[in-house]
């Protein structure tokens, strides 16, 4: 089996140190059957009756009064899922809204709305039900990675928030009805990518002279992070099956972190999709010295891919401690 190997070496002028890495709608409720039979004016027998009692329909004030109660609650459901701030957050605000989504529409399925809004009523608790559901399927993609920011679940959700609005819209329209309940937008599914060797962030000078390369040898875009003293020096982009050096490495002991993913979003600083994140548990160690004929120093090469004979490990990183 593979392992990951880690060679030292040190030579005037300029030296390759190799770091291989192994990354890797409801019904109305009803009474119970009755039969009733008795004596009236103490003579003969009643007729008996079979029946079933329904519910009277609401008045629009009442119904309006119904859907008000519900309504910011929803609306901040599916707005808050917009303002979580990496992937745990998510996760916790998108089984939020499932829950509160999910209730309201158990709620307003066993009221009777009024006769002239019933249509609207029984599609916009049918959408609500809809978007629930896709709330729950969506759930299992925050936690498995495969959504990874805030715009990847509104699209994944895209189609199912686009009839809720209508229906909302069309309760409302119908009699002024509080039903508005969406307030942000899904975007498109897309990939955007970074150039190869781009700078996400440079937090420190690189005017050193040792070099750090990376090769990308796996099938997703990544990301690689260096810290040195816990200050981040850089951030640079490399593609899938793609190499870049970064140059000017100022002496230290740098941890390095990377993540792998699909869709840069440059604004949330992070993949949108297929997200992973991990770090090399080995520092980095770059060091310059002066001989009274010679100045040596330390180059290094990291791989993001499994490499027969490689022998620096990796961890796997919550993203809450991933460096932003």
């Amino acid at each position: 089996m593979a392992t990951p190997r880690l060679i030292s070496s040190v030579l005037a002028l300029a030296t390759l140190t190799t770091l291989g890495a192994c990354s890797a709608a409801g019904e109305s409720p009803t009474g119970g059957e009755s039969k009733v039979s008795g004596v009236a004016g103490g003579e003969g027998t009643a007729p008996a009756t079979d029946g079933k009692e329904t519910s009277a329909a609401l008045t629009p004030e009442a119904y309006k009064g119904e859907l008000e109660s519900r309504r910011k609650a929803m609306t901040d459901a599916i707005s808050g899922l917009t303002k979580a701030r990496g992937v745990k957050a998510l996760d916790t605000r998108v089984g939020r809204a499932e829950e509160a989504l999910s209730g309201a529409a158990e709620a307003l399925s066993a009221l009777t709305p009024p006769d002239a809004v019933r249509a609207q009523h029984e599609a916009y608790v049918a959408s609500l039900r809809e978007v629930a559901t896709g709330l729950g399927s969506t759930a299992g993609k925050v936690g498995s990675r495969d959504l990874c920011t805030p715009s990847a679940v509104l699209t994944d959700l895209g189609d199912k928030l686009t009839a809720l609005d209508k229906a909302g819209r069309a309760l409302q329209t119908a009699g002024d009805y509080p039903a508005d309940v969406v307030t942000v937008k899904a975007g498109e599914r897309r990939t955007r990518r970074l150039r190869n060797g781009a700078f996400v962030k440079k937090g420190g000078t690189l005017d050193g002279r040792s070099s750090l390369e990376i090769d990308n040898g796996g099938s997703l875009d990544a990301v690689v992070t260096a810290l040195r003293g816990g200050s981040k020096v850089f951030s640079v982009y490399v593609r899938r099956k793609a190499t870049f050096k970064v140059k000017g490495v100022r002496d230290g002991n740098y941890k390095i972190y990377f993540t792998h993913g699909t869709d840069w979003d440059g604004k949330s600083g992070a993949f949108t999709r297929e997200c992973s994140f991990e770090r090399f548990e080995k520092t980095v160690k770059f060091k310059t010295t002066y001989t009274a004929t010679q100045i040596l120093w330390h180059d290094w090469r990291l791989t993001l891919h499994t490499i027969s004979g490689g022998n620096a490990r990796t961890a796997p990183v919550d993203p809450e401690d991933f460096p932003g």
